[in-house]
């Protein structure tokens, strides 16, 4: 692609709309994440026999354990969340962004 294509490109509003709402969701999706990092983290800080305590009677795992499984899991949750909109929404937003320029 040549200059031209790319100051075409720059100047859509298109573009800018995608720019924006890739930026926005991803600030979200992180924010989701962190939130729940930072409260995993708190609760071992400031109330570690929450996540100390056994699961039931006599047994070995405590609930520590599923809770930090399920913050790994969110992790891939929500990059799966980020990648089934990537591939929806923005590859269109894309394609219409490219098919508008070449014209």
């Amino acid at each position: 692609m040549n200059d031209s294509i790319y100051e075409r490109i720059e100047r859509s509003p298109r573009f800018k709309e995608l720019v924006a709402k890739r930026e926005r969701f991803a600030w979200i999706l992180s924010a989701i994440m962190l939130g729940l990092y930072v409260a995993f983290i708190l609760i071992i800080a400031f109330d570690p026999s929450l996540f100390g305590t056994p699961i039931s009677e006599g047994s070995p795992t405590t609930w520590g354990i599923p809770a930090g499984i399920g913050l790994i899991l969110s992790a891939f949750v929500l990059t799966g969340i980020y990648v089934y909109r990537a591939n929806g929404e923005f590859d269109d937003l894309n394609q219409a962004i490219l098919d508008e320029v070449k014209q």
